[in-house]
């Protein structure tokens, strides 16, 4: 491809990635107009787009992303957590368990839907007590965050991963018998919840006893255990494809809105507002990067960067993850992060680096990142928007002070483990 296609192709990346981080609620528009100027331009023919997609990610989104609403909708989410706050013995403890256990479940279910659960809880016990609920929802919005890289169902990039590197659900806990991304990312987990203990710890007043939430049904529970159970026996076949997984995730989903609470809302209500729009958002950004792939950018890109480096494999491994943690601070990180791949690859072809270092490094960096600022992930932006309508407005660097010593208390560790067993 001529120079020309490259300059196209990338200045229209970077053109909407730019009009994204202004606009972030329109992300799926820009991307979208990206996608299409692609095909109108001829950097990626028609005829290629089916193959550019990647319809088992697609899969495992959509069909995680109901099964998750069912089980929000089952009351157990909220039960586990008005359970931890009872037998919290002070306000900061029960706040921190909170936020564990909205870590927990941001490696099964969306992690704005993990706010939305928990949040309330938290805003009810800072009214009570008069305190101010700032801190506590910063808290929970950036636990929320922290372990969506731990499996392969807990957040789109994972998914793209696993479907890039040919990688099973099993393989997020070992790859080629070592420890894989679960546990660095819960190594993260315990050092960067302990950053949350410092903050928290000065609240010592005692909570009054609050009513259990009571639980609706225990089907998507189950539901959700099967279908852990059924992604794990599937790695033993599918040698990383996504397709199986995908059918998976759909059927479990689609099955878990039969045994929905009588007082639920409908069915097709649920399907009819789960979130289209990030379906539409993942499928521009395969085309995309199969627009930039196809023109040679990351080729490029990924020279420049062995160059910077001089081709030392531990400069290669601190840059890329730095790269990553300051993108993913700004913007959403799904874009960057599947166009990160191709780079990668091509930066271990022409240098001899290890890809999977690389990639488990630039995963770690990527979903890690956006915890710094309150614009770098939507579950940040869910819980300051909430506290906005509370009339408690958060101010950027205020969001920094918490969520930049947690983010290098999470990634330092996560890091340093995958370089112990990649390198």
């Amino acid at each position: 491809m001529v120079a020309s296609d490259q300059i196209i192709a990338l200045s229209i990346f970077l053109v909407a990635y730019s009009l994204i981080i202004i606009r972030y609620q329109f992300k799926t528009y820009f991307l979208g107009c990206a996608a299409l100027l692609y095909v109108v331009l001829g950097l990626l023919p028609v005829n290629l787009i089916p193959n550019s997609i990647n319809w088992g990610v697609l899969g495992i989104f959509w069909g995680t992303l109901i099964l998750a609403e069912t089980f929000i909708i089952s009351g157990v989410p909220a039960c586990l957590a008005s359970i931890l706050i009872r037998r919290s013995k002070n306000l900061g403890l029960a706040i921190l368990f909170v936020s564990i256990l909205s870590g927990f479940l941001s490696a099964f279910i969306e992690n704005v839907a993990t706010v939305l659960i928990v949040a309330p809880i938290a805003l009810e016990l800072a009214t009570r007590l008069k305190k101010s609920p700032v801190l506590f929802i910063i808290c929970i919005a950036i636990a929320s965050n922290l372990q969506g890289a731990a499996t392969l169902i807990g957040d789109p990039p994972s998914m793209i991963l696993a479907s890039y590197a040919r990688m099973t659900f099993n393989d997020f806990f070992f790859y080629h018998g070592r420890p894989s991304m679960f546990f660095a990312v819960e190594l993260g987990a315990i050092t960067s919840f302990f950053v949350l203990y410092l903050f928290l710890r000065k609240y010592k007043e005692r909570i009054e006893k609050i009513e259990v939430i009571p639980i609706k049904t225990l089907m998507p529970t189950i539901l959700l255990i099967i279908l852990i159970i059924a992604l794990s026996l599937s790695s033993i076949i599918t040698r990383g494809r996504m397709e199986i997984p995908g059918v998976l995730c759909i059927g479990v989903g689609i099955i878990s809105l039969f045994f929905l609470p009588p007082d639920a809302e409908r069915p097709i209500e649920i399907i009819r507002r789960s979130d289209w729009e990030t379906v539409l958002f993942l499928a521009s950004v395969f085309i995309v990067v199969a627009g930039l792939t196809r023109v040679g950018v990351f080729d490029l890109l990924a020279q420049k960067i062995g160059n910077f480096c001089r081709g030392d494999l531990l400069s290669a491994y601190i840059v890329l993850i730095v790269i990553a943690i300051m993108v993913s601070a700004l913007v959403d990180n799904v874009p960057f992060f599947t166009a990160s791949l191709p780079v990668i690859t091509a930066l271990s072809l022409n240098f001899n680096y290890p890809r999977t270092l690389l990639l488990f490094g630039v995963l770690i960096g990527t979903t890690l990142g956006g915890n710094i600022t309150p614009v770098g992930a939507s579950a940040n932006i869910v819980g300051t928007g909430i506290l906005k309508k509370k009339g408690h407005p958060v101010s950027f660097f205020q969001f920094v002070r918490i969520g930049l010593p947690f983010s290098l208390a999470a990634v330092i560790p996560a890091a340093l483990l995958i370089w112990i067993f990649y390198r």
